[in-house]
């Protein structure tokens, strides 16, 4: 397995895109903004201009994009994968979308011959840029042996967690504890500094102590810095708190925290931040506070 298909080379797409390359992959790119693939050419990226183009010749097809209904279109829609993948190639579902979706978007690529797998994965762009992630997977165990080599080249950890679907509850339920990490972290970062303490020497302590997580790392300096360079975009995980809200209905699960920060992502988006990182709602905080 050395052809990889990548269809959607946003901030995730670009990531796994340039660690297949670094791996040895010969990975053709297809996206719907013509400068996403172009910015990848340097590194090895082929450009593609269609699904079929990118799919062509492929052992193995990545979507990695950002919505259910992009999702959905590629996978089964007029000239998506279903209708142009070769049969012998494995389509990879990286798109952080809704079990039932996945469910759906595998039984239509197994009832045409391709492989299935579901496999979001777990990390900001900048970590799976480095290969410090964690790939979730469902589906075939045979289809995750084949492609375990495409995995490694990935991430640093792969854990399969059975049928298809399944990856995608993993996956929001991660996101679940991310955005409220998240949310957590920026309410006490507020408290702290409009109590008098610096932001820097708050973040440090919150490094060394009991309150520590990988969010306080990866976003603590977004938010001491008001540096919002996206790694996961606001406006995306809006998209994922729906998700987890709907699936809690779906469930009988009742999620009052998960709520609480899709308001607070709400009202950042609302003031203009959307395209900016999750770490901005610190500033809706801010600004109730009177900061």
């Amino acid at each position: 397995m050395r052809r990889i298909g990548i269809l959607g080379v946003g901030l995730l797409g670009s990531a796994v895109a340039s660690r297949l390359l670094q791996g040895g992959f010969q990975v053709t790119g297809y996206d719907t903004r013509p400068a996403q693939v172009e910015a990848l050419r340097p590194q090895g990226l082929r450009p593609a201009t269609s699904i079929a183009e990118a799919a062509a010749g492929a052992d193995a097809v990545f979507t990695i994009l950002p919505s259910l209904e992009s999702a959905d279109a590629v996978v089964q829609g007029p000239g998506g994968l279903v209708e142009t993948a070769p049969r012998e190639a494995t389509l990879i579902q990286m798109s952080t979308i809704s079990p039932d979706l996945t469910r759906r978007l595998g039984e239509a690529a197994t009832a045409k011959g391709l492989g299935f797998l579901d496999a979001p994965m777990s990390g900001t762009s900048a970590m799976v840029a480095r290969g410090d992630c964690t790939i979730l997977v469902g589906g075939e165990p045979a289809h995750v042996a084949r492609c375990q080599p495409v995995f490694d080249a990935s991430a640093r950890r792969t854990v399969y967690v059975g049928a298809v679907g399944m990856a995608s509850l993993a996956k929001l339920v991660t996101n679940l504890l991310v955005g409220l990490h998240t949310a957590a972290l920026a309410e006490a970062l507020v408290l702290g500094q409009k109590g008098g303490l610096s932001p820097a020497l708050l973040l440090e302590i919150l490094k060394t102590t009991a309150a520590s997580s990988k969010m306080v790392e990866i976003r603590g300096p977004l938010m001491v810095s008001h540096d919002f360079e996206p790694q996961m975009k606001l406006d995306l995980f809006l998209k994922d708190f729906g998700l987890m809200l709907e699936e809690g209905r779906r469930l009988g699960v009742p999620l009052p925290l998960t709520s609480w920060a899709q308001q607070l992502s709400t009202a950042t988006a609302a003031a203009g931040r959307g395209g900016e990182d999750l770490a901005s709602i610190v500033t809706t905080l801010e600004g109730l506070a009177g900061m």
